[in-house]
């Protein structure tokens, strides 16, 4: 079950699950759990505390406490809960509690002072009682809100304070009679006092006068005279003060020169210091300088040491590699130049060879024409035919050169040349008059790739 408190209410739950007691504005209360609820709202207590004072004088003292259950402090809290929240707080039993602790701290406190004390010193017995009751319902966990003692009142057959009002009363009454007589008596008194003190003011005044007129000639010329001799003094003490002044003017300007001095050379050796500080870091900014110098120059000499190095074996791999493709290069066009030479020959013996069988098929027709000639007459003709034909011959002759030093050329002009370009040399030396010859008995010109046949205006053939 959900139980919850008012504001002024606090729930107390004992039980299973709780070791002693449990304070709460809220709980769930479980089965085989105790719940009830205490209020914890001040309750006003007023008490009459019969006690006696040091004479033995009975005396009546009343009061009223406003006590409750102290809320700021939870160990407090527990110990109301305890002792004092199973009983109602209106019940005597509470009652009786607080009357009982009130009753004996106000009886032992009023055992050690006098009645005189007591009255007197109303407001501290007031505070004394009530710090010492505090200190006893501490222990159940009770708080005094507030408290009010009232003006002390006499116990029946003790009528201290009734008399001590009617002694006060009388004591007034007397004082009253005391102060009219004395007040008259001093009227009269003072009346003739008064006309005696005027005669002997008259002439206390007359004598007076005269003695001040006196007086006041020779304090005229007292004064004169103190004045001089305090002017005199006067002008004495500004001389010893303005040598007193010289004097320490003089000593605080030793000192200021002195200090002067001692700064300048302070001063002096402060900048020599500093020089010496600044020459120093100057040497060894000069001598950083120099070190990175060095370090540049000798890095800059070993990088263009090395890129020296590098360029020159670069020109040398250089070298070898235009070398290595030269001979490359010469081998290549050797093996070109074979190729191209047994090509040609190849062609040459081909075109020779086809020659050949078109010479032995001609001279097969002209046998088989001969023959048939000779059986019809064909000779008679044919050898018309033929003067007539070198009647009107006009021979060709085709002249081919070459050049002398052709070969001297093509092999560098001494017999150091190669082998190989002698052969290719007179290989093309050959080649012209062969595919002319060729060309005039065939009408078969070269393939393109070997060159062409041209005229010149003399009819002589080239080759390109």
């Amino acid at each position: 079950m959900y139980r919850v408190a008012s504001p002024s209410e606090y729930l107390v739950i004992t039980g299973v699950g709780i070791k002693d007691i449990k304070l709460a504005k809220k709980a769930w209360v479980v089965p085989g759990q105790s719940c009830s609820v205490f209020d914890v709202s001040p309750v006003n207590y007023t008490f009459e505390v019969q006690a006696m004072s040091a004479e033995k004088l009975p005396f009546v003292l009343p009061a009223v406490f406003t006590i409750g259950p102290r809320l700021d402090d939870e160990p407090s809290l527990l110990k109301y809960a305890k002792l004092i929240s199973p009983h109602d707080k209106l019940s005597n039993h509470v009652k009786e509690l607080v009357q009982g602790i009130i009753e004996g701290e106000t009886r032992v406190l009023a055992a050690s002072m006098t009645m005189e004390e007591i009255f007197k010193g109303t407001k501290d017995f007031k505070q004394e009682v009530f710090e010492k009751v505090q200190l006893e319902l501490n222990q159940f966990g009770l708080l005094i809100y507030n408290a009010n003692v009232k003006q002390l009142v006499d116990v029946p057959g003790h009528e201290y304070f009734s008399y001590l009002g009617q002694k006060t009363q009388m004591e007034a009454a007397n004082q009253a009679k005391v102060d009219v007589s004395e007040a008259k008596m001093k009227g009269e008194i003072g009346a003739k006092l008064r006309e005696g003190q005027t005669l002997q003011n008259a002439a206390k005044i007359d004598a007076e006068t005269k003695i001040i007129s006196t007086q006041r000639q020779g304090d005229g010329k007292k004064e004169e005279i103190r004045v001089k001799t305090e002017i005199k003094v006067y002008e004495n003490q500004r001389e010893a003060e303005v040598a007193e002044v010289n004097s320490v003017l003089a000593k605080k300007k030793a000192v200021w020169t002195k200090e002067a001095q001692v700064a300048e050379v302070e001063a002096a050796k402060a900048v020599a210091l500093r020089e010496a500080e600044l020459q120093r870091e100057v040497e060894r900014m000069n001598a950083l300088t120099r070190t990175e110098k060095l370090k540049a120059e000798f890095l800059s000499k070993a990088s263009v040491e090395y890129e020296t190095k590098v360029q020159e074996a670069n020109w040398e791999l250089y070298k070898k590699q235009k070398a290595a493709e030269a001979v490359l290069y010469e081998k290549e066009k050797e093996a070109a130049a074979q190729k191209a030479s047994a090509e040609a020959a190849f062609y040459a013996r081909q075109q020779l060879a086809d020659g050949e069988l078109y010479a032995k098929k001609k001279e097969a027709e002209g046998i088989v024409a001969l023959a048939q000639a000779k059986a019809g007459g064909t000779f008679q003709e044919i050898a018309k035919i033929n003067a007539e034909a070198v009647r009107g011959l006009q021979p060709k002759i085709t002249v081919w050169t070459n050049g002398g030093g052709g070969a001297e050329a093509l092999d560098g002009g001494g017999s150091g040349g190669s082998t190989a370009m002698k052969e290719i040399s007179g290989v093309y030396k050959m080649l012209p008059p062969l595919f002319s010859t060729v060309h005039e008995q065939t009408g078969m010109l070269p393939p393109s790739w070997m060159g062409t046949l041209t005229h010149s205006a003399h009819d002589q053939s080239t080759m390109n």
